[in-house]
């Protein structure tokens, strides 16, 4: 007999402990090396535990929904016993990702069940509503009139602690937001210019993101207080950019850090952001990723917000929001002109940043973007 101990991933400082979602293999079941046992929740990431050895699966400590800590012995596998069932081949070909697992855990369903509908018979999101539709919407008679029905669902681990920092960041942050517009028509003539050219040689397309990160570090080196965060009394300087950038997806909202911006390409930046949200669907992102930052940027104009007052995500001290850019009528040189104008928020922690730093900071973004040879040319 030689047996290997299945643990919990080494978690991150910031993380004290992950929830068990659903086990994909029983006792007497028979795994191979790599095979997923078991997706881990923390309330940044869900990771999947693989087997580190092939085997069979003989002990399992800790079911589904358990509360589980750093390197926590949760199952064992004997490398040499002989299976009661064998492993089932396309459950390997066809994997179930992360995140349609978690939506299967939700619900109460098997996903290792399912037959899957998608390619090479993938289950997807789709099949486990359809699996889950008798038992979350069973056929009711008409509801008689005036009635007012209620589900009760309770919250991710993700969801949870997305509500316990944003409480955190309105309870010790003396919080205000100031405004500014700008003028996103230089930019737009810049990327229509140079788009094709751009995609073709780094094979991304030129969005805008990469230019509202390259000037929050422009504006951010004018003003290294808006970059700073606050431990105690203490108030630290970051000598780097790590900027962390909001991104919306249907387990809640994830903000990955782009490391070093100022060493960045524009290319550089809008491959990273691409990646970040393809994995964010999924499950993928790691706590590494989700660790850190020094400022944060929040774009609400993707789903077409005018304005807003982003929260910031202690301890920075600092957020910008973007909104939507949109044909407006504006006054330039005693003339009323359309140009596409899209607002700016910085909520900044008025603890350490003054109205005045904040104000400036908005507007060098402002200059920023609306003269785009700046960030070339380090103006």
């Amino acid at each position: 007999m030689s047996i290997i101990e299945v643990k919990v991933p080494q978690l991150s400082e910031s993380v004290s402990e992950a929830t068990l979602l659903t086990w994909h293999k029983k006792v007497g079941d028979a795994v191979l090396e790599g095979e997923n046992l078991i997706d881990v929740e923390t309330d940044k990431v869900v990771m999947e535990l693989p087997a580190s050895k092939s085997g069979v699966l003989t002990k399992i400590m800790k079911a589904d929904g358990d509360k589980v800590g750093s390197e926590e012995l949760i199952a064992l596998i004997d490398t040499t016993a002989v299976a009661t069932s064998a492993p089932v081949a396309a459950k390997i070909d066809a994997p179930v990702p992360p995140s349609v697992r978690k939506l299967a855990h939700e619900l109460d369903i098997d996903a290792a069940s399912l037959e899957g509908s998608g390619r090479a018979g993938r289950v997807t999101k789709e099949d486990v509503l359809s699996a889950a539709a008798p038992k979350t919407a069973p056929v009711q008679p008409a509801a008689p009139a005036g009635s007012r029905p209620e589900q009760r669902v309770p919250m991710t681990r993700i969801r949870q602690r997305i509500a316990e920092r944003l409480v955190q960041s309105q309870q010790t942050a003396a919080i205000l937001t100031t405004f500014n517009e700008v003028n996103m028509q230089p930019v737009i003539d810049l990327r229509t210019k140079y788009k094709d050219a751009f995609e073709k040689k780094h094979g991304v397309k030129l969005g805008f993101s990469s230019f509202f990160a390259k000037a929050a570090v422009y504006a951010l080196q004018k003003f290294p207080i808006v970059n700073a965060s606050v431990d105690g009394t203490d108030i630290i300087y970051h000598g780097y950019f790590d900027i962390g950038i909001a991104i919306g997806s249907e387990r809640g909202l994830t903000v990955p850090i782009l490391r070093d911006v100022d060493k960045l390409s524009f290319a550089d930046i809008e491959k990273q952001i691409v990646d970040f949200g393809a994995r964010a669907k999924t499950g993928k992102l790691t706590m590494e990723e989700l660790t850190g930052g020094t400022f944060s940027i929040s774009n609400g104009g993707t789903f077409g917000s005018m304005l807003s007052t982003p929260i910031i995500n202690p301890p920075q001290a600092a957020i910008l929001g973007i909104h939507a850019t949109k044909d407006r009528v504006v006054v330039e040189n005693g003339q009323m002109v359309i140009r596409p104008i899209n607002y700016l928020a910085v909520s900044y922690d008025h603890r350490i940043i003054d109205g005045r730093e904040a104000v400036q900071f908005l507007v060098a973004i402002k200059e920023a973007l609306e003269s785009p040879e700046r960030m070339l040319l380090d103006l």
